[in-house]
């Protein structure tokens, strides 16, 4: 009986132990962001406003936690939960989510990482090394704000990388369940009995990197449904995006630039254009300059535009810097595209700003 007793005691102590080992290693981190802006012709009557922006500074604010958990034999457990706030008045982002960034759970192993929820999709990640100014406030994103929020719900994601080589697809049984409003909540929940095409989306990418450049390819397609923004009423209307990306190392310089080809059928009805961006990203010393051009080539219409961008950088330590961007957006025709990211032009009226600002990261 005795020697039961210390086999059992022995066990028990052996899987709490083991359970013990196992235990998740669990990081909190973020970036605290913020600053102000003066941008000119902020209205239809030429007036220019000074403002604290909410969506964005030279990147947006944010606050997470993630973890992984050794399974053994190489496999692991990963989760990741992000929350984006506005740090001018402390509101939730991306439509009034509480981990809207992202809000996810997987399995990582050697052939690559399976996960579920919120994510990051593929038109995310296609374009995060080519595009060298990424969620600035004065960036491709105010052309195309969906860019910089391309994330979706309920969304089964694959992501491997070999030898250089990564390859990505995500499918989502209803792309955004948030009717907040803006680029990061359409409501668009989806998953509907009888209709599977309902708020769908399909995203997949291929990705090639080395030391010296970089080359990716992206396909994202979106469904829409009744009540969906954007004119996406039905789910047989489509917003189609296709990317090519581009990056080459010169030195301590980063040559990027890019198209990103899309093709909406809505309701409201048809809309086709291709944007092309052109940046680079040198560093010196404690400094960044970032600087980037833009068009927007909008099919049978007048309605293009154009925006030249540029950002320095001084980092006060590895964690703290203070920031400055100019920046300049011309509308043609009925086109009303502001500089700053969820901002306010008057149509066809070409704005000038510029922007200070400092972040901490932790």
């Amino acid at each position: 009986m005795n020697n039961t007793i210390r086999s059992a005691v022995a066990l028990l102590g052996g899987l709490c132990a083991s359970t013990a080992m196992a235990q998740s290693n669990v990081a909190m981190y973020g970036i605290i962001d913020s600053g102000l802006v003066y941008t000119t012709n902020a209205n239809a009557l030429g007036d220019a406003i000074t403002k604290m922006p909410s969506l964005s500074s030279s990147f947006p604010s944010r606050i997470g936690f993630k973890g992984i958990e050794d399974l053994g034999g190489g496999l692991q457990a990963v989760f990741v939960l992000e929350n984006g706030f506005g740090v001018d008045t402390g509101a939730t982002g991306q439509g009034g989510r509480l981990f809207g960034r992202q809000a996810n759970v997987g399995l990582k192993g050697s052939l690559g990482s399976i996960t579920v929820g919120r994510q990051h999709n593929m038109s995310y990640l296609a374009t995060m090394k080519a595009d060298v100014l990424g969620p600035n406030l004065f960036a491709i994103g105010s052309i195309d704000p969906y860019l910089p929020n391309a994330r979706s719900d309920n969304a089964l994601g694959y992501l491997g990388v070999f030898s250089g080589v990564s390859v990505g697809a995500t499918y989502s049984f209803g792309r955004d369940g948030s009717a907040a409003g803006g680029p990061a909540a359409t409501a668009c929940a989806g998953e509907v009995p009888g209709n599977a095409k309902a708020c769908r989306q399909v995203t997949a990418m291929l990705a090639y990197d080395s030391k010296g450049f970089g080359v990716s390819a992206s396909y994202d397609v979106m469904h829409g449904n009744v009540g969906a923004a954007g004119g996406m009423s039905s789910s047989d209307n489509t917003d189609k995006r296709s990317t090519l990306n581009a990056y080459v190392m010169v030195g301590p310089t980063k040559i990027g630039a890019g198209i990103v080809e899309r093709k909406l059928r809505a309701s409201t009805g048809a809309l086709d254009s291709d944007l092309y961006y052109l940046g680079f990203n040198y560093r010196f010393d404690a400094f960044v300059l970032d600087a980037q051009v833009a068009h927007r080539d909008t099919k049978a219409s007048a309605s293009d535009v154009t925006m030249l961008a540029a950002r320095l950088t001084y980092n006060l330590s590895k964690r703290t810097a203070v920031y400055a961007a100019v920046g300049q957006m011309k509308n043609k025709g009925t086109s009303a595209v502001a500089l700053d990211a969820g901002g306010t032009v008057g149509a066809g009226k070409t704005q000038n700003g510029m922007m200070g600002g400092l972040r901490h990261t932790f």
